[in-house]
């Protein structure tokens, strides 16, 4: 049978926060068979662990086995999400390696984890974001100017379309006079026979 286990951190495993701070570790995991009396737990540095709980079954919360005092589970799995993130108080002794390890009983004792690093600051640096603005304008001016050229070429053939329809109108007006009352050739008049001497 295959292991159907899965534990993630999300997206990035690299969490900051800063001194003396609340910090969310997050962790989610998933069983396609379903768990049953399945542990979980946060290890610091590999080998120190800082909370373990036993979730009985879907519909069953959480219940503590063990935690450091710092530390609450956040989580829930009773939801859509099998979410067993912890929340700590933070300072720069914290900073390392967090895993959290998932151990199912009814996939055969599967087990899986996944580690996020906490690195702790004393404040947090301001991104420099320049470059990325700078690009961003710049595409974004291409775009409008493209834009704008595609609005222009329009409104010129339109225009264009508008002149060539009225010479065609006056090309058909002057072509359609009548001519008969004229006595020219080909007109309907009646000719009159020369005057007799």
């Amino acid at each position: 049978m295959a292991v159907t286990l899965e534990v993630s951190v999300g997206k990035t495993n690299i969490v900051m926060a800063l001194n003396s701070s609340e910090v969310l570790l997050p962790c989610v995991f998933t069983s396609c068979i379903g768990f049953e009396n399945l542990v979980f737990t946060w290890y610091y540095n590999s080998t120190e662990m800082i909370y373990r709980g036993m979730i009985k079954n879907k519909a069953a919360e959480p219940k503590m086995i063990f935690r450091d005092p710092r530390v609450k589970l956040v989580g829930n799995t009773t939801g859509k999400d099998n979410n067993i993130s912890i929340r700590m108080f933070v300072d720069f002794s914290d900073a390392g390696p967090y895993t959290c390890h998932v151990k199912n009983p009814k996939e055969k004792g599967a087990e899986h984890n996944a580690t996020i690093i906490l690195e702790v600051v004393q404040e947090m640096v301001a991104v420099d974001n320049t470059l990325t603005i700078i690009i961003v304008s710049a595409v974004g001016g291409l775009v409008g100017l493209l834009i704008l050229i595609l609005v222009i070429k329009k409104i010129v053939l339109l225009i264009l379309k508008k002149s060539q329809e009225k010479k065609k109108e006056c090309l058909v007006s002057s072509s359609g006079v009548d001519n008969t009352e004229n006595g020219l050739a080909g007109s309907k008049a009646e000719r009159k026979a020369p005057p007799k001497a």
